[in-house]
């Protein structure tokens, strides 16, 4: 790939691509940036560009935290912008993984509680933590509670707006007595909180 492409490169992502070079403590050569780059615009993010580079060619061990949302926050920058902010989900999921390097962050959305339940089942023996946003099933779904307490991997409960100063029949949680904690009221950046905790609670 020629030089000037290399340029063009460091020159458009410098921030992201030395975020990926100081996690290796390593110096990356030119010609990996450019493999990066094209693993980021294929959509892949830093995190991938990490695991290709860190994990296949260092062995170096990498998170995987796995986000699961629920009923309506696919609506998430347009729902009640009053209540869950204008920012959409998927925006603000792009930052947050880039932001955890070199933890990998996967994100999955679902209205439907059997959905749910089977991505729980899917990555709960085998990823380092989940966030679980079970939106209005936190109230009526015995199935996730029970999903939950199923599974090996641990569960941070995150609800970007205060439940308890909201409507009486959302205090109540079914699920808060099998997860690993609760974090209520801190909008989106409660995603990056659960992130720190489960990160740090893994080293």
């Amino acid at each position: 790939i020629p030089n000037v492409c290399i340029n063009g490169i460091l020159r458009k992502r410098p921030l992201q691509l030395e975020v990926v070079r100081k996690m290796l403590n390593v110096m990356i050569p030119a010609q990996e940036y450019c493999l990066a780059q094209v693993i980021h615009f294929t959509g892949y993010g830093v995190h991938q560009v990490f695991h290709t580079f860190a994990s296949d060619r260092l062995n170096i061990i990498v998170m995987k935290i796995q986000i699961i949302n629920g009923p309506n926050l696919n609506l998430l920058g347009k729902r009640e912008p009053e209540v869950y902010g204008a920012q959409s989900f998927e925006s603000f999921f792009e930052s947050l993984a880039t932001s955890f390097v070199p933890a990998e962050l996967s994100y999955f959305q679902s209205n439907v509680e059997g959905e749910i339940i089977n991505k729980l089942h899917e990555t709960g023996f085998s990823y380092d933590g989940i966030i679980l946003n079970a939106g209005a099933y936190t109230h009526t779904s015995v199935a996730i509670h029970d999903a939950i307490g199923a599974i090996t991997t641990p569960v941070v409960e995150v609800h970007i707006s205060n439940v308890y100063a909201r409507e009486e029949f959302r205090h109540r949680s079914l699920i808060t007595s099998k997860c690993a904690g609760l974090i209520t009221g801190f909008g989106l950046q409660g995603y990056a909180l659960a992130a720190i905790y489960l990160i740090n609670r893994n080293k």
